[in-house]
């Protein structure tokens, strides 16, 4: 009997303990993780690169040394993106000139201005046309577009077109140069 309740005693003994085992000993905690994402807005590389026009005027004919009849010419950015509201394209062109600076004679001119339009962000365009005199002169112009209500994802197409010279004047020998920037963020704020 003896052993039989000794025994008995070992059994409780062993019962808690197991019964401790199958407790969970573990604990959890929580650490917080933080980022931001700061606003970015992203062009994609223009496609071309150079708009190359070749010879800008008429060889033969009555309108010999004036400016050709030019096509519009296009240009893709594409995958141009802003992860944010509230953003707007804006293009600033800055009319072809000639390299030489000088003042052209009477009858020439020495600009060709044209219309940048920048097509594909909001629900209207950013355009602007340049105005350039006769010797180059308020080369440069600007004009934005609306403002788009979200983040966005898009082709940007710009187009440059309605190519002229001021005064339809005849123009000077030379190689012509000029700039179309894009320019994709934040909606300006009316002042």
């Amino acid at each position: 009997m003896k052993k039989l309740l000794g025994l008995s005693a070992l059994v409780l003994v062993v019962f808690p303990a197991a019964a401790m085992a199958q407790a969970n000993p573990s604990n959890t905690g929580n650490v917080a993780v933080n980022g931001r994402v700061a606003p970015v807005c992203i062009l994609g590389g223009p496609n071309p690169a150079l708009v190359d026009l070749g010879v800008m005027i008429a060889i033969t004919g009555t309108r010999a040394g004036r400016i050709a009849v030019l096509p519009a010419q296009s240009v893709s950015l594409p995958a141009s993106f802003c992860n944010f509201a509230g953003s707007q394209v804006t293009v600033t062109a800055n009319a072809l000139l000639a390299a030489n600076a000088g003042a052209p004679p009477a009858g020439f001119a020495r600009a060709v201005n044209y219309t940048a339009t920048a097509a594909g962000w909001a629900a209207g365009n950013a355009a602007t046309t340049t105005a350039a005199t006769a010797n180059g002169s308020s080369a440069s112009s600007t004009g934005s577009g609306p403002s788009h209500p979200l983040p966005k994802l898009a082709d940007i197409g710009v187009t440059l077109s309605s190519f002229s010279v001021p005064g339809d004047n005849l123009l000077v020998t030379g190689n012509y140069s000029g700039t179309v920037t894009v320019t994709l963020g934040p909606a300006a704020v009316a002042n």
